[in-house]
């Protein structure tokens, strides 16, 4: 592995870059913090992907991408004299030695948990008005969910058990089954909204991250149906003018494969 100077280096290196490409390129000279935002979550898409897929050389290389965007922001910031990437790398190192008093400070934890409460305790006193200002508005609703309820949970609103957690996902499902039968889709849609909530917060009892089980189930369901395509294919068939008992042959043998 490089050491720290190596890395310190390597560090510099992509700031010099940075500012190369800024001052000659014309495609990075147009780019703005606004242009670059989709972009940036691209990226951390493609990050997340490659976790998921155990690829650590592509994480690697995604982490490269995901560093860049961070770079390319902070240079843009510079040219305002609003902050530069030391200013966001100080940032940060305050931030962590503020919220870690337990390594920083003389505050004891017992566990991880103990380490949660105390983060979002600080946050509050930092002026946060709400544990659950840290939450993006614009994050997907799945993983919303999940921060939603790690935020309340880390300053004591949450269920005793797990057993507390699963009767209410029974007692959600028979509020949606009972909305189904009266056939009303504005509640039927609401009550499934509270068994996906109850589920996540399940999940997380259990030390299941949802956004991850069901990406897994994802590319697992469509790994399995890629191979019901060339099955079929290699019959010259097409999946339409096929029986369902048909396509089931197949799916049977792509989940022994």
């Amino acid at each position: 592995m490089n050491t720290r100077e190596d890395q310190l280096q390597a560090f510099n290196r992509l700031l010099t870059i940075m500012d190369d490409l800024r001052a000659q390129c014309p495609w990075d000279k147009k780019q703005t913090m606004e242009t670059l935002r989709h972009l940036t979550i691209e990226e951390t898409y493609e990050l997340g992907d490659a976790i998921l897929d155990h690829d650590l050389n592509e994480v690697k290389k995604e982490l490269g991408d995901v560093l860049l965007h961070i770079v390319f922001y902070a240079k843009i910031g510079s040219e305002t004299n609003h902050f530069d990437i030391a200013d966001v790398c100080n940032g940060i190192c305050e931030k962590l030695i503020h919220r870690h008093p337990h390594i920083y400070g003389n505050v004891k934890v017992e566990n991880e948990a103990d380490v949660k409460r105390n983060w979002e305790n600080l946050k509050l006193k930092e002026g946060k008005k709400s544990v659950l200002e840290g939450v993006p508005k614009s994050l997907p609703a799945l993983v919303k969910a999940s921060r939603i309820q790690e935020k309340v949970s880390g300053v004591g609103f949450d269920w005793d058990e797990p057993k507390q957690v699963w009767e209410k996902v029974e007692e959600e499902l028979q509020e949606f089954q009972d909305e189904v039968k009266a056939g009303n889709q504005e509640a039927m849609e609401s009550e499934f909204g509270d068994v996906l909530f109850s589920m996540v917060n399940y999940a997380r009892y259990l030390g299941i991250n949802p956004e991850n089980a069901l990406e897994r189930t994802n590319k697992k369901f469509s790994k399995r149906f890629q191979y019901l395509e060339l099955k079929a294919k290699s019959l010259n068939k097409n999946l339409k003018d096929m029986t369902l008992r048909e396509m089931d042959v197949f799916w049977e043998e792509a989940k022994k494969q």
